[in-house]
């Protein structure tokens, strides 16, 4: 089992532990550390020799884990792109969702949401499990078709209620109201977690591969590739959806109360807002599920049932 499962399987066991795991993790800093850096802590990391039956209590061999975590895929051992990475995510998906979430016009809406699904839908693939496997046709030029396909979708359906709005429909205060408040944010969320099914669906499709507690691969499961996906579509919806739906609901209030008298001031707040809400839920929405999942053997194919008797087994869950 790679170091980094076997990190989050014995540090990562509740909400908690993994809420404080992710805090760490998604330093911007550690983003400034260089490859070699990275390639030393996972040489290091490998020839150590852990088992990690029990928690770290040496703070550089922690570091040299938060390193790991955040900067290489457990399944590949690769180093990930740095525009990919985890800790990347924050500072560069801020400024799309503040401008994706500007309900104004059509066109503006379509090209700032597929800005954003561009980037979400090219971190979900590089941070996904990368044990599915495909002999009849080449997996990743399957994934970047379906996932171009699926941005496209999605930012079309980000700016249908504005094209409906503009086109069919008197701009009445009711119909602002549901259009630029209450949908966009489940629609936001819905398509975020749509794009993350899409490109990832070699997974449920050819099946992810499923460990023992020792690390030893014992097959490949459709059932926990389809698990694997549909926690992280969640994570993704719950995480988008309330980014938008949370500042909304605070900025009707704010404006309500005429906190900020002036446009630029009602700017600033909803920009703080958005950030605040974004900041904090991404480690939550992280941390919902178990890095290293869980899926039960009576769960798993009839063909690995007879490969071994453990009653759980464990697989990447991917990002």
């Amino acid at each position: 089992m790679d170091p980094n499962l076997r990190f989050w399987r014995t540090e990562g066991q509740s909400f908690f532990q993994r809420f404080l795991l992710w805090v760490d993790v998604l330093d911007p800093l550690l983003l400034l550390k260089s490859s070699d850096e990275i390639r030393r802590t996972r040489l290091l990391l490998q020839n150590s020799g852990k088992t990690l039956s029990e928690p770290i209590q040496n703070d550089q061999t922690k570091q040299a884990f938060l390193l790991s975590l955040s900067s290489v895929h457990p399944d590949t051992g690769k180093i990930i792109p740095v525009l990919f990475r985890p800790p990347a995510f924050l500072p560069i998906s801020l400024p799309l969702v503040i401008t994706s979430s500007l309900q104004h016009r059509a066109k503006q809406t379509f090209f700032s949401q597929f800005v954003f699904h561009m980037y979400t839908t090219g971190f979900a693939l590089l941070n996904g499990n990368g044990t599915a496997k495909a002999e009849e046709y080449s997996l990743q030029q399957k994934q970047i078709f379906c996932g171009l396909g699926a941005i496209t979708y999605a930012a079309c359906i980000g700016a249908l209620p504005l094209v409906f709005m503009n086109r069919y429909t008197s701009k009445s205060s009711l119909t602002q109201l549901v259009i630029k408040k209450l949908l966009p944010a489940p629609l936001f969320g819905l398509m975020s977690a749509f794009t993350v099914v899409v490109v990832r669906s070699p997974e449920f499709e050819n099946g992810i591969e499923v460990m023992d507690s020792n690390g030893k691969v014992v097959g490949v499961s459709q059932k926990a590739g389809e698990k694997a996906v549909k926690e992280t579509a969640s994570s993704r919806a719950v995480l988008f959806g309330t980014t938008l739906f949370l500042p909304a609901v605070l900025m009707y209030f704010v404006e309500r109360a005429k906190f900020a008298k002036t446009p630029h001031a009602l700017a600033s707040v909803r920009m703080f807002v958005v950030t605040s809400v974004l900041a904090g839920m991404l480690p939550v929405s992280l941390s919902m599920f178990p890095q290293c999942g869980v899926i039960k053997r009576a769960d798993l194919e009839p063909e690995i049932l007879s490969s071994t008797e453990e009653t759980e087994l464990f697989y990447n869950r991917g990002i």
